[in-house]
């Protein structure tokens, strides 16, 4: 098939650093064209893929000038879509509800990905507009505030198997991976890791809007021995600052739609201790993967039985449930279900115009 995938323009596919996004549509297209598929990534001129690159802005949005209407990448991408729309069997929109106006218009099956949370006023009036678009979800619990809309499938994230290599010694600290804002719980990991006396690794981005937040309530906390900011992390150093770890917190007070950097973890064979928000109990196993808790006494409880999961069951988990090539060829049935549909009513169309 010829498929053409939209990807955001804030990070490079995949990202230099931080994004969730953009490293799941990087998988995703190297693994349809290793499938056999012709894929063009429609993306920032600073990504890499096995595919063929559409380049509809010069570089990452974060990473590039400052100052930059990122609308205006945005009508770039779509526009540029809509152009070649002609040129693809089925196109794959990761950038939500945006290119949906035109995308309906082109003739040519489609379907988008939401990557976020769904509980955000006024999506659902506009997602409520498109009644015969579809949506795919990266888990139950995100479609939740918008039951009703077209959902064709829950495909969860995959990474590739050789992406992380596992460790299957006892870490030696606790580690916390992701944005420092309130609702992914950095301060709940620090209690956690300062209540069970062990060394605490934050492995994270300090977005601009989130700088007081960091000043007044982080920032205090970090003593450089404890408790120990490392920054961002790229994909090069984020396989031994996982696999050393004895568990990965993720105590997240958010819907949160997926949560990457579970299924990261797991790579690495490290257990993952989580509150049960959002889309954890789709993704952890109680017990085998990690533990799933209620809050910061619970996590306490579940870093002292860490030592007994074993970590190259949870390195087989995660190849069996959250590989790349199981996410690309779940994608794949849903491409084939969408052309053969558009081919069926085709006839259906031509006989009813001929009239």
């Amino acid at each position: 098939m010829r498929i053409a995938q939209l990807a955001p323009l804030a990070e490079s596919v995949p990202p230099k650093l931080y994004g969730g996004t953009e490293r799941v549509v990087a998988w995703l297209v190297d693994e349809l064209v290793e499938l056999g598929h012709d894929v063009t990534l429609f993306a920032s001129g600073d990504s890499r893929t096995k595919g063929k690159l559409h380049a509809v802005w010069p570089r990452a949005l974060r990473l590039g000038r400052r100052g930059v209407d990122p609308n205006a990448a945005c009508a770039l991408l779509i526009e540029a879509v809509a152009e070649r729309a002609r040129d693809f069997d089925v196109i794959h929109s990761h950038v939500d509800w945006l290119p949906l106006p035109v995308l309906r218009r082109t003739g040519v099956p489609f379907l988008t990905t939401m990557h976020g949370r769904l509980d955000l006023p006024g999506l659902a009036d506009v997602i409520g507009d498109f009644p015969e678009a579809p949506f795919v979800s990266i888990s139950a619990n995100q479609r939740r505030p918008i039951p009703d809309a077209n959902w064709i499938a829950t495909i969860h994230h995959g990474l590739p198997k050789d992406q992380f290599r596992a460790s299957f010694e006892s870490g030696s600290y606790l580690a916390f991976l992701g944005r420092l804002t309130a609702e992914k719980g950095p301060e709940d990991a620090i209690h956690i890791a300062r209540a069970i006396g062990m060394p605490l690794r934050i492995a994270a981005k300090i977005p601009r809007a989130e700088t007081a937040y960091f000043k007044k309530r982080l920032e205090p906390e970090i003593d450089g021995e404890q408790i120990k900011l490392v920054g961002e992390v790229d994909e090069a150093r984020k396989e031994p600052f996982l696999a050393g770890a004895a568990a990965l917190l993720f105590p997240i007070d958010w819907p949160e739609p997926f949560g990457l950097v579970m299924i990261e973890a797991m790579a690495c064979g490290t257990p993952v201790i989580a509150y049960r928000s959002g889309s954890v109990p789709e993704v952890v196993e109680d017990g085998i993967t990690g533990f799933i808790v209620d809050g910061e006494a619970q996590a306490i409880e579940a870093v002292k039985k860490v030592d007994r999961l074993d970590r190259s069951r949870i390195r087989a988990r995660f190849e069996e449930r959250f590989a790349a090539s199981r996410m690309a060829r779940e994608y794949e049935d849903k491409y084939r279900e969408l052309v053969d549909g558009a081919e069926a009513a085709a006839p259906i169309v031509k006989r009813a115009s001929a009239k």
